[in-house]
């Protein structure tokens, strides 16, 4: 187990929170009891003590305190409330984890003194262990301390380790909001299909196999999205006029604008900067 005799502290129970305590422990990477979650609210701890029977504590100090490996998994707002409060745990900690959205390795070392830091950028289907997570290191994090970081990750699904922290601010854009984009997506195809006529729930369904055949069928085939399109896009066909109009009403521009402005509030947002403005581009005059 690579975390024998270790203790794992997450400050900050919620979604995310949860999501890795439930990985780790349906693949029996570390017992309940090696596990400790903070959180201000009494009822969120009993819940999870109920579902998984690790340990609680509403005092982050405490948690801290106890941690081999301290996760930071509360709210970016909360961050600098947060830290004097586990700093002295912290520090001692061998690896400090955060998933915390926007916050720098810079800040969070600085905050809790210690330079042995992971920080990931995982994205919501680690709810159900089929996320992909992009996560890089400071130097001072040993050979083991990564190991365990992976595990600790492996738990939300897939994973991508990067040299450069500036990555993380591409992958909040890109696969962290992503999930945004293909549920606006599937909106609109649903709303579409009820404009057809069909019932709100036929056309959910339409859509949603339509999309997990899709993606497993891509993965599968190793073929390029454009050499799959076009095996479905029949000469004067319907597909052919479809993906005109789309294409016509600048699909790919508002996607890339999109993305884009996501990258820029995400670097924004780890600055305290107030950001760019999102209807400019680079090289737009």
């Amino acid at each position: 187990m690579p975390f024998q005799d270790m203790m794992i502290a997450f400050i900050g129970s919620g979604v995310m929170g949860e999501a890795m305590i439930k990985g780790l422990l349906n693949k029996k990477l570390i017992p309940p009891e090696q596990i400790i979650a903070a959180d201000p609210y009494e009822a969120r701890g009993r819940d999870l003590c109920e579902k998984y029977g690790v340990r609680f504590t509403t005092d982050n100090h405490e948690a801290a305190e106890t941690a081999d490996i301290l996760v930071l998994s509360i709210k970016p707002q909360v961050l600098k409330d947060v830290m004097p409060e586990i700093r002295r745990g912290a520090h001692s900690s061998k690896l400090v984890l955060s998933i915390i959205a926007g916050a720098k390795i810079r800040t969070i070392a600085d905050g809790v003194a210690n330079a042995s830091v992971v920080r990931a950028m995982p994205n919501t289907p680690a709810q159900i262990g089929q996320g992909i997570t992009v996560w890089t290191a400071t130097p001072e994090v040993p050979h083991q301390q990564r190991q365990q970081a992976e595990a600790l990750l492996g738990a939300f699904g897939e994973q991508i380790y990067v040299e450069d922290e500036r990555y993380l601010d591409m992958a909040t854009a890109l696969s962290g909001t992503g999930p945004a984009y293909v549920f606006l997506f599937m909106e609109a195809l649903i709303d579409a299909g009820v404009h057809l006529g069909f019932s709100r729930r036929d056309a959910q369904k339409l859509v949603l196999q339509t999309m997990r055949g899709s993606i497993e069928y891509a993965e599968q085939s190793g073929l390029h999205p454009a050499e799959l399109r076009n095996q479905v896009t029949s000469p004067g066909g319907t597909s052919a006029e479809a993906i005109y109009h789309l294409e016509k009403g600048g699909l790919r521009t508002v996607v890339s604008r999109a993305v884009w402005a996501a990258f820029q509030r995400s670097i924004a947002l780890g600055s305290g900067d107030k950001g760019r403005n999102p209807d400019k581009l680079d090289g737009d005059r």
